[in-house]
């Protein structure tokens, strides 16, 4: 580098040499501000990532301190081998969604800056594999000053797919196209993806949903299947993308939520779950068992349907560490009209404090009597169960006629009914002892009757519950399956999945179609239109 000319020299230099020096200062003026430029947007962008990755770091140092103060603690030598898999998906999951979650809070602008700069490093997908080429080129090679683009090279981005049994890779190719005049460079931009820059197609991913939340099947199983498949696809990977389309498919599940919370009848329904106990203290409460040391707490999934007579047909679950009311009434809030469900006493509470009317499960009713002529042949019980059989074959008959129509003749044909099975368990009251199992089963219909016959006067209330009961049924093949909820938020993200799934089933939907076109059109849906991706509103985009 010359070095500067001292003043004695500049005080000999004649106007032409003094131009030419200060030309030259200007010039590397120029060049230091550049720098100075460079170095600030260098800075502001790692600015951008650290305060990301502060606010990630907050949120997953509590939740590691309390996995691993339980994943090395003596209560963990209990789990089971398939505890301890599900132990880590569950931390792979959490940490993923906690991620993207914060990434999602970001400006646009922030979003490319972190993700360009915490994009990991992946090995390149085996050679053998069979390839597809799909190529992305610009809609036009003219320049916008009239000459014509010389394509100078491309960018390949590589992602795994999957269809039954087979693997294969996708090579995104994007051509760089120049102007040899204006030097202007295009290049068609990065398909949208509902995982930024990851390795698996929507195919792969919908896939891994599916196996998970409507075939049962834990992450660690799936590796196994993958492995024998041709390529060795790890449950901690696994459990990432779950993590991550959890957080994707939010926006969803809430929009379905506030659907269902626009019908004026309702299914409600609850089913225990059990979810490793990771925190510190574990409450006897809410402990299965009495010991201090428990691996495992009682969690309840919640469920909240629309009716077979409501114009969509929807189910959302909902995950809570408890069965009290607290929970159902945080779910309802602001909602008001018909609830049917069965005797829990958390629904009296939600029902007597908002303005709520309650519908008597009649199947509950009848399952009294049932149970009591399967264990001792009660003559009484049998008589019960034939009145409560005539009720169900006229309603049986009044599913697929006007509403109108069912209200006349629930009011003509069943309400008779209904006052003829009153009066005879008020006879048979005061003919049975008290504390028996035929007094329990009268006094359980006759204490609820009012709820009862809620269904006679409102034509889109059903008779019973087993509608909502019949979603919650396969939870009990996947709780089998995957023994329990990792932790509280991945229980609430198990549920937002599983809403989507069973919802799809409810409209006779392929859920493996339906996920995989929804995540492909995700990324680029208006939110004011994402209503049209809800399952009874879905219409291939192809």
């Amino acid at each position: 580098m010359t070095s500067s000319p001292t003043p004695e020299q500049i005080a000999k230099m004649d106007a032409d040499q003094l131009r030419a020096l200060l030309l030259s200062q200007i010039k590397v003026n120029s060049t230091l501000q550049a720098k100075v430029i460079e170095v600030q947007s260098t800075n502001a962008e790692l600015q951008v990532v650290v305060k990301y990755k502060d606010a990630v770091i907050s949120k997953i140092t509590l939740e590691l301190a309390l996995h691993k103060r339980f994943r090395f603690s003596k209560k963990a030598e209990s789990l089971t081998v398939e505890q301890r898999h599900l132990f880590d998906e569950t931390l792979d999951g959490d940490t993923a969604q906690i991620e993207q979650e914060e990434l999602d809070k970001l400006p646009e602008q922030d979003k490319v800056v972190v993700t360009r700069s915490l994009q990991p490093k992946r090995k390149p997908l085996p050679p053998e594999l069979p390839r597809t080429e799909i190529r992305h080129e610009p809609d036009s090679t003219l320049c916008k000053c009239g000459c014509q683009l010389k394509r100078i090279g491309e960018d390949v981005a590589e992602k795994l797919d999957y269809q039954p049994g087979t693997f294969s890779v996708e090579r995104h190719i994007r051509g760089k196209w120049v102007c040899d005049e204006c030097e202007t460079l295009i290049q068609a931009p990065v398909p949208a993806h509902v995982i930024d820059k990851g390795m698996a197609t929507t195919n792969l991913l919908a896939q891994v949903l599916v196996n998970k939340f409507a075939d049962h099947l834990p992450l660690y199983r799936q590796e196994q299947i993958f492995d024998r498949t041709g390529y060795k696809l790890s449950a901690s990977t696994m459990g990432s993308w779950v993590g991550q389309c959890g957080a994707a498919l939010q926006p969803l599940v809430d929009a379905l939520r506030t659907e269902i919370l626009k019908q004026s009848v309702l299914h409600a329904d609850e089913t225990p779950i059990t979810m490793l106990n990771v925190s510190n203290k574990v409450s006897n409460k809410t402990s299965n068992t009495k010991g201090k040391d428990s691996t495992t707490k009682k969690a309840y999934l919640w469920a909240f349907a629309t009716t077979q007579h409501a114009d969509i047909k929807a189910v959302v679950f909902d995950f809570a560490e408890g069965r009290s009311g607290q929970y159902a009434k945080a779910f309802l809030e602001g909602w008001s009209g018909t609830l049917i469900c069965d005797d829990y006493q958390g629904y009296k509470a939600l029902i007597k404090d908002n303005k709520i009317t309650e519908a008597a499960c009649m199947a509950h009713a009848r399952r009294k009597f049932f149970e009591l002529f399967a264990a001792n042949k009660s003559h009484i019980a049998q008589a019960a169960l034939e009145q409560f059989n005539t009720i169900y074959a006229i309603e049986a008959q009044l599913q697929d006629i006007p509403p109108e129509e069912r209200r006349h003749r629930r009011q003509t044909e069943i309400k008779p009914l209904m006052d003829k099975l009153r009066q005879w368990l008020l006879d048979h009251k005061i003919k049975v002892p008290d504390g028996s199992g035929t007094m329990k089963a009268i006094d359980y219909s006759l204490k609820r009757w009012d709820a009862l016959c809620t269904f006679i006067n409102d034509p889109h209330t059903p008779i019973d519950n087993n509608w909502v009961e019949n979603q919650i049924r396969p939870i009990a093949v996947g709780r089998k399956n995957w023994l329990f909820a990792g932790s509280l938020r991945s229980g609430q993200r198990n549920a937002a999945i599983m809403s989507l799934v069973q919802s799809a089933k409810l409209n006779g939907l392929n859920p493996l179609e339906y996920l995989k076109d929804v995540m492909d059109r995700l990324p680029t849906q208006p939110y004011s239109k994402i209503n049209e991706l809800l399952p009874y509103n879905w219409r291939p985009a192809n």
